[in-house]
């Protein structure tokens, strides 16, 4: 049984962490083999707590959370798995190993539900916009960096990533002048908030299929996106991304609690449509990506490292979903610089602090992985590890690291540049599942154990504005 990788230690135990310092992961940033090394080992005890291609198990799951809802941090939910294999497809594009790319390509088939659309049935009880959108950001990576095609029998990627825009377009709506919401369906809790990574991961694939397929229609849906956004108040004019806002107060009130994957899902759909676009228009989101990094910087790399603001500090108020959100900040900073090449340096600064920093903080030893290398959050501490494990803190230290190879990878693909991945225009428009969930088939007891985020109660607290105290499953958003 997984134990709960939530930083909850009793005081022996924490002084006994904080007194112990060890050497960490040694990396020489001067040498890619060495980087490569060092992202193999990271890769290598980040899967050992994926069971999916066990007999027996799940492929594409992670090691769920228990029947009590109320444990919020004692499993991993459905995204994150997303989330990890878009991890291994930026291993395999940074170091050429391919050792992860058939349990890869398994998971992601495997998840994609009978509409071939990421909208499984034994998710329906939590699927968020959220979680839909980050298999299908994995899915446009694979695409775009040319990863193992499917069996021609089986949906590919491409036509993932555009099921996945096309059913969550269906999905947007008039209130609050526009977005979309957090929750796909209006009978989950959390439906009324429209939140920033919700419309960030559309915004994101959006603008990535207008690149790849050189289609305007996907690029005026991120346009219109990002217009949303900054006439609601969730991207202000000092390019910070707040959280969200709710549909219960027009959408007046905005939770300001920023979160690092927001900042950077952004910047990548911004680099992205500076790529795509030319003449005043390019030259607008010139000045959007600039200001996005300049504020992500701000907010997010005290001394040049990565910091997860919200929580971070203490960590006891990490939730088991904030300890990966590192993960992604760097991931698209990296792949930004592909895009946007007049961020690259800016960038490579945060990335070797950060990646010098992470390979020390892997050091500790738990329980269940007395190796002496697992990875902490805490970058900032250097050696002395923080007390914290799991496949969050892998994925994040693996990111930042591997990421320092980027100036050496090839650009990503587009359909006209050798990108071989077919894609279906109306993949995604025929199932009805992205607005009837009454179609998809109910989840049993045992597919709940494993699936992706189980809703508890938005509760609201307004004293003098508007309160976020517990999001329906703990997610950071």
């Amino acid at each position: 049984m997984m134990r709960s990788f939530a930083p909850r230690l009793s005081v022996l135990a924490l002084l006994s962490v904080c007194s112990r310092v060890a050497m960490g992961i040694d990396l020489d940033l001067t040498s890619q083999d060495s980087i490569k090394s060092v992202a193999s080992t990271i890769a290598y005890d980040m899967m050992t707590y994926y069971r999916g291609n066990y007999s027996g198990q799940t492929p594409g799951l992670l090691p769920g959370p228990p029947p009590n809802p109320t444990i919020t941090d004692a499993g991993y939910f459905w995204w994150e798995a997303g989330g990890m294999f878009g991890a291994l497809i930026d291993y395999w594009y940074y170091t050429g190993d391919s050792t992860y790319n058939d349990v890869v390509q398994q998971g992601l088939l495997y998840q994609v539900g009978s509409g071939d659309d990421y909208l499984p049935a034994n998710q329906t009880n939590g699927m968020g916009n959220d979680d839909q959108g980050f298999w299908g950001l994995s899915a446009m990576t694979a695409a775009e960096l040319n990863f193992t095609n499917p069996p021609s029998d089986q949906p590919q990627w491409l036509s993932l990533a555009i099921a996945v825009h096309n059913t969550q377009l269906a999905r947007f709506d008039t209130v609050c002048g526009g977005g979309l919401r957090w929750q796909a369906y209006p009978f989950l809790n959390g439906y009324n908030y429209k939140n920033s990574i919700a419309n960030g991961c559309f915004f994101n694939i959006a603008a990535r299929l207008a690149r790849y397929t050189g289609n305007d229609s996907y690029a005026d849906t991120a346009t219109s996106t990002w217009d949303w956004l900054t006439a609601v108040g969730l991207i202000d004019n000092s390019y910070n991304v707040f959280d969200g806002t709710d549909t219960g107060t027009n959408c007046t009130i905005i939770n300001k609690q920023q979160f690092s994957y927001n900042a950077g899902i952004f910047l990548l759909g911004a680099a992205t449509m500076y790529n795509y676009t030319n003449g005043s228009t390019q030259a607008l989101w010139q000045t959007r990506v600039e200001g996005l990094l300049n504020q992500t910087i701000n907010v997010f790399f005290p001394n040049n490292t990565g910091f997860e603001v919200t929580c971070e500090a203490t960590l006891i108020h990490c939730t088991i979903d904030m300890l990966s959100l590192k993960a992604y900040l760097t991931r698209w900073l990296a792949a930004s610089t592909k895009v946007a090449p007049f961020i690259y340096d800016r960038v490579m600064v945060l990335l070797q602090t950060s990646a010098r920093q992470a390979a020390l903080q892997c050091s500790g030893s738990p329980a269940d992985h007395p190796n002496g290398r697992m990875c902490g959050l805490s970058w900032y501490k250097g050696a002395v590890w923080d007390g914290t494990s799991g496949v969050g803190q892998q994925m994040a230290a693996l990111e930042v690291i591997q990421s320092n190879l980027i100036q050496q990878a090839a650009a990503p693909l587009t359909g006209s540049s050798g990108g071989t991945s077919q894609g279906d225009p109306s993949a995604g428009t025929s199932t009805g599942s992205s607005q009837d969930p009454t179609a998809l088939l109910p989840p049993t007891g045992g597919e709940k154990v494993g699936a992706g985020f189980l809703t508890a109660v938005v509760t609201i607290t307004v004293v003098g504005g508007l309160v976020w105290l517990s999001l329906p499953d703990g997610k950071a958003r």
